[in-house]
């Protein structure tokens, strides 16, 4: 962060602005969490904060440094800031049968969707988004997909055939994405590839960013790209990460919900939670006796 001094000339910020830009960083991680080094720099853009971020390139690059310098502090736990964009792969190893059996308990869902109701899924354009809304998605049993901008043609086929193997007789599909001259067209790409291989009813809905929202939740913007001649009518662009991250969820999570039944998801958690209990217990017994006795007396 920086502002324009004499004769236009950039003046580095004080110590004192620092200071409070990374509170402003604290708190909204406090009330909000986890979030994107992205969709934190958005929001310490609003003019409205004592110390607002320059919404540059420069600006991010700040906002990211403080999430850093925040972290490694101890200021903020480091799982309040994510980043799905790399991720590591891991082979789980179990010290005997009971140690799986306990892995397993926890992993535990109980059938949320009945196979006469929608599949509902969420798609995302980016990563980043899917960051933010993967915990939400996993609580509500629905499958996400980040496209990773235009969803190449495998991802989309893919996720058809998962699609299929489900047997429903419609699927729903929520899409997150950029309000730009592309983003506006991803969603539609998604749609145009994912019926030359399903043979059930297909709707997608566009959940955001919608020309609407941006003045309705105060969205900063950003130029379109002069060189970009598609849809002349979008003046002004949006990324998603500029919407804030309590908001997104909502949206997501009052879209998915409304297809299930009240009270279901509440039922559903309540008998997982017991199951996973009987798992943990057959998993101590198992440690306890062994495999070969406890199978023994099921025979």
């Amino acid at each position: 962060m920086a502002t324009q001094g004499h004769k236009g000339r950039r003046r580095r910020s004080t110590r004192a602005e620092m200071q409070q830009l990374e509170q402003q960083i604290v708190d909204l991680l406090e009330a909000e969490n986890p979030q994107t080094v992205r969709h934190a720099f958005y929001r310490m853009t609003d003019p409205r904060l004592p110390v607002p971020a320059e919404k540059t390139e420069s600006g991010y690059q700040q906002i990211k440094r403080s999430c850093l310098d925040l972290r490694r502090s101890g200021r903020i736990p480091y799982g309040w800031i994510v980043d799905t964009t790399r991720r590591g792969y891991h082979v789980a190893e179990y010290s005997d049968p009971g140690s799986f059996l306990d892995q397993v308990a926890g992993l535990y869902r109980g059938q949320l969707w009945t196979p006469d109701e929608p599949l509902v899924e969420v798609w995302v354009e980016s990563r980043s988004i899917a960051g933010v809304l993967q915990a939400d998605c996993r609580r509500l049993a629905v499958s996400l997909y980040p496209a990773g901008g235009f969803a190449s043609v495998s991802l989309v086929y893919e996720a058809a055939q998962e699609i299929q193997s489900r047997a429903r007789d419609r699927v729903l599909v929520l899409y997150v994405g950029d309000y730009d001259p592309a983003g506006v067209t991803i969603d539609q790409s998604i749609e145009t590839e994912l019926r030359r291989h399903l043979d059930i009813p297909l709707e997608i809905r566009r959940l955001g960013i919608n020309a609407d929202q941006i003045e309705r939740y105060s969205l900063p913007t950003k130029p379109r790209k002069a060189s970009d001649k598609r849809r002349p009518d979008i003046r002004a662009t949006v990324e998603a990460e500029a919407m804030p991250a309590h908001i997104m969820r909502r949206l997501v999570t009052e879209a998915v919900e409304a297809y299930l039944p009240a009270q279901r998801l509440a039922a559903v958690q309540a008998a997982e939670e017991s199951e996973r209990r009987s798992l943990r217990m057959l998993g101590s017994i198992v440690r306890l006796r062994g495999v070969g006795a406890v199978l023994s007396d099921v025979a």
